[in-house]
């Protein structure tokens, strides 16, 4: 571990430099998560920002009990890039925007039996979401199409089946309605007291868990093949990673349950870290060894950022930019990518200046020994939604 790693208490690890912008109400909902009962360990990656009652870009360590409100109600939620087909000299982000016209609306009957096969596959089994599935959803999920902008890998770029002379597509999405339909069940019963393990509602709780993470992954490939096909191009898909999730782990030989709450996995191979519309994503390598990850947890446990982290909450963004900034502004970006956005309070509320500097996130994941970057990739056409501005 390097520099960016600081040691808040006992239990509290914040992996972060100096020059990163953490805000006191994040950290102080770190410290406070850290003291419930059966909280072991509790790490704030270089993302972390205040959420509702808990942090958001963290890991928390438990041992016997599980707390289902750090995972929230979009289980599931994670990352998929994809390498389309698309060719990047014909790249005509114009012509594709015309194109993205009716990709929010629910999959017609001509995906029925895809979907009907493909839940079977994944071993979905809930029917109440199914007219979500495709759908991008609001807050910080969106579609993006990217290009290659720099490599520092180029074997291991080759090796991820990438080709840099293509474009890619990220998609950020998560369980939708499902995801929300399970938490509330479980606060209404449960509160915030969380579920001791072996219990009837602990196995009760991560049936539903697994299968909102099953039903997730289908979401995001869905919102995948309906953008390929609005643009009539062909994809495969590179990877895919939840970050917000329970998983059972080990911490001294002894069984242990990983909360990941806008927290990327490390020990799934290659990952995706995004920044904000009008920022860089970086895809990293994760620099624990197989030997390490089946040895147990480490310093950070085994997590890493999801993205650049906001700056600044939702509600607030509006009145700190529309003096300087027009809705007509924030659809072209500095990096002079393409915004699909006209929902005026959601345009506001994603704009790039809400979100921290992906840059300095990768940085402080680097300065730690956490990462290694394979490649940066910019923006190309990022879509939000199509509907009405407000």
């Amino acid at each position: 571990m390097g520099n960016s790693v600081q040691k808040i208490t006992d239990k509290v690890t914040l992996i972060a430099s100096e020059r990163t912008w953490i805000e006191g109400v994040a950290t102080e909902q770190l410290i406070k998560t850290s003291e419930l009962d059966s909280m072991l360990k509790v790490v704030g990656m270089p993302d972390l920002h205040a959420g509702r009652g808990y942090p958001i870009g963290a890991a928390f360590l438990t041992s016997n009990k599980i707390y289902p409100a750090l995972v929230g109600n979009d289980i599931g939620c994670g990352m998929s890039l994809w390498q389309t087909s698309a060719e990047l000299r014909k790249l005509n982000v114009q012509k594709w925007i015309k194109k993205l016209n009716d990709v929010e609306s629910p999959l017609g009957s001509a995906w029925q039996d895809e979907i009907t096969e493909r839940k079977q596959q994944k071993q979905v089994t809930n029917a109440a979401f199914d007219q979500a599935f495709g759908t991008i959803g609001g807050g910080n999920h969106f579609a993006e199409f990217q290009v290659i902008d720099q490599v520092e890998d180029s074997a291991k770029l080759a090796a991820l089946g990438i080709d840099a002379k293509k474009v890619l597509l990220l998609v950020h999405s998560g369980s939708r309605g499902l995801g929300q339909k399970i938490l509330t069940e479980h606060i209404s019963f449960f509160n915030h007291q969380g579920l001791l393990a072996e219990t009837q509602a602990f196995h009760d709780y991560l049936t539903a868990h697994n299968e909102a993470l099953r039903w997730a992954e289908l979401n995001r490939e869905f919102i995948a093949k309906r953008f390929l096909k609005a643009i009539r191009e062909s994809g495969e898909l590179i990877l895919d990673i939840n970050h917000n999730l329970v998983s059972k782990t080990e911490c001294g030989g002894e069984p242990a349950w990983l909360h990941r709450k806008g927290s990327t996995p490390a020990d799934q191979g290659a990952v995706i870290i995004p920044g904000s519309r009008g920022d860089y994503s970086y895809l990293v390598q994760p620099t624990a060894s197989t030997d390490e990850v089946s040895s147990g947890l480490d310093e950070s446990l085994h997590s890493l950022a999801h993205g650049a982290g906001r700056k600044w909450k939702r509600g607030d963004c509006q009145q700190r930019l529309s003096s300087k900034y027009k809705k007509q502004d924030l659809l072209k970006t500095e990096l002079g990518s393409r915004v699909i956005c006209n929902n005026k309070e959601l345009l506001y509320d994603e704009a790039p200046q809400a979100y921290k500097d992906c840059e300095t996130i990768i940085d402080d994941l680097c300065d730690a020994g956490l990462v290694r970057v394979i490649a940066r990739l910019r923006p190309a056409l990022t879509f939000k939604t199509n509907g009405d501005c407000s």
